[in-house]
């Protein structure tokens, strides 16, 4: 185990934050001292799996976090601390429900195949008043607010920070814009190995917080905070490429410029997609904003249908280039891992078994919403979502029983009020 006591000595750092995200995608963490981080880098920090979403009970053994020293991060807001993520061990065996482990299982199947998973992630956020709901700018009022220029700069302040600490972090982020709801704002950095990316995503979502707080307003991730106006998407761009580092989705020859692996993959996400719904859109919250009505400000910017299309944004997949292909299904509330396993996985079926997506559609979904036995819509509600998970035996047996039923028996019974 690499020690962490170097890095520290190089970066001015006085604690560790030993973090896991649970099942609901809730960052868990211990503060370890400089002095004892050594020694729990090799035995993991103990934590009583049933005080977090785990699915366990009081009787169940000591989950231990051991760090990942390749996801270290400082802090940019406070310097003298370190983030690292964790692999949860019980009684040395990998705990089969963790969500970074059931994300690092469907990447080691990817790398059987000779596969490696890239993605970029597209995480929305609100900036609302402190206790209440309510956007932290009187004055964005526009019926379509989408890149204000005024709107955005008013809260330099606090969009800066968060810039220059991803600059820091050397995520390579390359813009930020005020979004389609009136206090909505979205922050792109370069897309990375998918471990990389879930892991900065799950640092993002606790660094916009704590920034916003220190700027005395309430970042909020949730799929629908404000039911007037658009809901908070994550999209997903993805790719799979080859140990050389080639992008192996681009074909010159192939429809729309995908190769046949590409559209295997595509077909999988589109055979997967009402089961995918379970964990892309995982709170009643998320049914507010998944193929609901056009809202008060721009559009809703979230499919209705199981289909895809080139760079059409009414579609559940959308083409933009030959490189990737965009999920646009995911939301706020989605878990930063579960969300890219569950993605590689079902990719990964239609992969094995050959699926042909079929031909694109040039449908404007939005405008003209399809009609007839052709087109599948996508769950209605959690309800309808996670009896499709529970019924799709192929993505269970992909993901791990053990993690599909602890999902299940905590999903019926959750608390949409964990999602800020």
């Amino acid at each position: 185990m690499h020690d962490l006591v170097p890095f520290a000595a190089a970066h001015g750092i006085r604690h560790f934050l030993f973090s896991f995200c649970d099942l609901f995608g809730v960052q868990r963490a211990k503060l370890v001292p400089v002095a004892a981080a050594a020694d729990l880098a090799e035995s993991g920090a103990g934590f009583a799996g049933f005080a977090a979403w785990l699915a366990m009970t009081p009787a169940d053994p000591d989950v231990l976090a051991i760090p990942d020293p390749a996801s270290l991060m400082v802090l940019p807001w406070q310097p003298q601390v370190a983030w690292v993520a964790t692999n949860l061990e019980v009684e040395g065996v990998a705990l089969e429900q963790s969500p970074r482990w059931v994300l690092q299982r469907q990447l080691q199947r990817a790398e059987a195949l000779g596969l490696h998973f890239r993605t970029g992630v597209e995480p929305e956020f609100f900036l609302l008043e402190d206790g209440a709901d309510a956007i932290a700018d009187g004055r964005d009022r526009q019926s379509k607010p989408c890149y204000d220029q005024l709107a955005l700069m008013r809260h330099y302040p606090l969009i800066a920070e968060l810039l220059d600490g991803l600059e820091l972090l050397g995520w390579g982020p390359y813009q930020a814009d005020h979004e389609d709801a009136n206090g909505q704002f979205e922050i792109n950095w370069t897309f990375a190995d998918a471990l990389v990316t879930a892991d900065r995503h799950a640092f993002f979502r606790v660094m916009v917080a704590a920034i916003a707080e220190r700027h005395g307003w309430r970042a909020s991730f949730r799929p629908k905070p404000l039911t007037d106006l658009t809901g908070n998407g994550a999209h997903l761009h993805a790719s799979l490429w080859d140990a050389q580092g080639r992008n192996l989705f681009p074909d010159p020859q192939g429809p729309s410029g995908l190769s046949p692996l590409a559209h295997h993959f595509l077909g999988g996400l589109l055979e997967h997609a009402p089961a995918l719904c379970a964990i892309t859109n995982p709170i009643a919250n998320s049914y507010e904003r998944l193929a609901r009505r056009t809202p008060s400000s721009g559009a809703s910017w979230s499919p209705g249908w199981i289909s895809y299309g080139g760079n059409n944004r009414t579609h559940m997949v959308r083409l933009p280039d030959s490189q990737r292909l965009e999920l646009r299904l995911p939301d706020g509330a989605a878990n930063p891992y579960l969300l890219q396993a569950a993605v590689l996985a079902a990719g990964l079926d239609g992969i094995e078994r050959q699926l042909d997506p079929g031909p694109r559609s040039e449908r404007n979904t939005e405008a003209d919403p399809p009609v007839g036995s052709d087109w599948r819509a996508l769950p209605s509600s959690l309800e309808e979502a996670l009896a499709a998970f529970e019924a799709d035996g192929r993505l269970r047996a992909a993901l791990g029983e053990p993690f599909c039923q602890a999902y299940l028996a905590l999903a019926r019974r959750r608390d949409q009020e964990v999602v800020p």
